[in-house]
């Protein structure tokens, strides 16, 4: 484990990470930031820019194919960075005024053949980009609520185009691939969805979770038509990351980020347990991924408050 930032910097504040083998992206209060190592040494991973200052990071993902591909995406602080060559160099996005605070970021499954992504913003919408990243578009047919928390794509995004956007009112569903959205009825009435997470297998088992800000964990396993609260008294306060295993349909772990703290189940949202509640006693959590899920020897990488990053093994 180690701090992203080699300098003090006590307000450091970890928005995401993301993973591909050793190679771990940070995306933080000071700029974004990369591992080569697991996580145990930090390098800014825009350093070839040459900034003169510190500009936050909010999101960022790798390619599905990477590293075959050297595809990385950022969202910075008013605009959109993507880089071909593995955070060598990076090339910033051409976006609608005004510069836009991205808030989330995903990128399709099939992106070497369609190239597409899409990036939430805070007061923007939707940006969608088919050309790899090089150009967005604003597309909110339908977005009544342009305030964007997070993004969800669906696995089987080639075929069904689906695509959900939690916003400061609730959830919207695209079924044309982000170009137009349809408001999705929650059983909680107007509700900040703060995070969104979806089932590998989503095709198939319709599982979508939604992380609230004052109601908990919703799990909808129709794709989104109906929704059921759970977590019970064990989720309460906003649910900021919902991170589903990759195999999902198999062992059906899901864990969350709430109050600062790891909840984890094991049986596809119905009952939770604190992971790591000893170890993450001295700081809170503001970030969490989980490529290889919850079991075997499986990595997970943490943010804590202040920049750290720790890296644990399942056993």
């Amino acid at each position: 484990m180690a701090k992203i930032n080699a300098t003090p910097h006590p307000d450091e504040f970890i928005y995401a990470l993301a993973a591909c083998g050793n190679e771990v992206l940070a995306a933080s209060t000071s700029g974004l930031y990369r591992s080569s190592d697991a996580g145990e040494t930090w390098q800014l991973a825009t350093a070839s820019l040459g900034l003169n200052e510190e500009v936050p990071s909010t999101a960022v993902v790798f390619s599905p194919d990477y590293p075959e591909d050297h595809t990385i995406v950022a969202g910075m602080a008013g605009g959109i960075l993507r880089s071909g060559d593995g955070a060598a160099t990076w090339v910033l996005g051409v976006t609608p005024p005004p510069p836009p605070t991205i808030t989330a970021l995903v990128i399709s499954p099939a992106f070497r053949e369609d190239g597409i992504l899409l990036a939430g913003t805070m007061d923007d919408g939707v940006l969608r980009s088919a050309d790899r990243g090089y150009r967005w578009a604003s597309w909110n047919f339908g977005l009544l609520d342009l305030s964007i928390f997070s993004l969800a794509i669906s696995p089987d995004f080639a075929s069904d185009e689906t695509v959900f956007a939690g916003t400061e009112s609730g959830i919207f569903r695209s079924t044309n691939g982000g170009r137009a959205w349809r408001e999705v009825d929650l059983p909680i009435g107007y509700e900040t969805v703060l995070s969104l997470g979806i089932s590998p297998h989503f095709g198939k088992d319709g599982t979508l979770f939604a992380g609230t800000e004052t109601q908990g964990l919703l799990r909808s396993t129709d794709g989104g038509v109906t929704w059921q609260k759970v977590g019970g008294g064990a989720l309460e306060g906003p649910v900021n990351s919902v991170v589903v295993s990759p195999a999902f349909s198999q062992q059906r772990d899901v864990a969350v980020l709430c109050n600062g703290e790891i909840y984890l189940s094991r049986n596809g949202g119905d009952t939770w347990q604190a992971l790591w509640p000893e170890l993450l006693a001295e700081g809170e959590v503001t970030a969490l991924i989980a490529p290889q899920g919850f079991t075997g020897n499986a990595t997970v990488w943490v943010g804590i408050v202040g920049g750290e990053v720790k890296r644990f093994t399942l056993s």
